[in-house]
């Protein structure tokens, strides 16, 4: 079960920042041993490929309309990463926990990641550039702080990011109905300003200007 619960928070972190996820993983491993998470994610090569891949991701993530770009190209990589990290912390297990693990891992992660990319969205119609800084920052804080807390309280990590999770929904529903009501008043506003289709209303025409 605290297999399963960690899976599912990395798995919903790696949604968000799948690099971050893994060099956390890997460097508590590497510190501290644990036996829950796979030696492999603590070697020098992942840690080294996670950091600069984080790294980039870092920066691209705070631009305006690039990070939406890196979140259309990262649709595929997020939730694969998120299911290698459930087969990876199945460790030993069966093939049927190591199964479990892979779909949980790239549901919880394919989830958060289109709920991220949603949002990314909706904060690229602000004129400003700093709310996507802002958004960023907060969002890697909370990988960080759930990945970290997930290594030691795996089921009470799993309960706050499935509360974030539905609260994401929440907010992807509530941002869809918002800009489905803004359309409707455009649309009424274009159809009150438009002429009758028969011409003007007093029912004359007029006459073209002679050249």
């Amino acid at each position: 079960m605290e297999s399963l619960a960690l899976t599912f928070s990395s798995g919903w972190a790696s949604g968000i920042n799948a690099y971050l996820v893994v060099l956390v993983l890997g460097v508590v491993q590497r510190t501290t041993g644990a036996e829950e998470i796979p030696d492999v994610l603590g070697t020098w090569p992942v840690l080294a490929a996670a950091g600069l891949m984080y790294a980039i991701e870092f920066v691209a993530d705070k631009v305006p309309y690039i990070d939406s770009t890196w979140d259309s190209i990262s649709t595929v990589i997020r939730p694969t990463i998120g299911a290698v990290i459930g087969v990876l912390l199945a460790g030993e297990a069966d093939s049927l926990n190591e199964a479990v693990g892979g779909v949980v891992g790239g549901t919880s992660a394919l989830m958060s990641h289109l709920i991220k990319a949603s949002e990314r969205l909706a904060v690229n119609t602000s004129p400003e550039p700093v709310s996507n800084s802002v958004v960023s920052l907060a969002e890697d804080g909370l990988v960080l702080g759930v990945v970290w807390f997930a290594t030691e309280h795996p089921l009470a990590a799993a309960g706050v990011a499935g509360v974030l999770l539905v609260a994401g929904l929440v907010l992807v529903y509530l941002i869809v109905r918002a800009v489905r009501g803004g359309w409707r008043r455009l649309t009424r506003r274009g159809r009150r300003g438009a002429p009758p289709p028969g011409g003007p209303s007093d029912g004359t025409t007029k006459p073209y200007p002679v050249q």
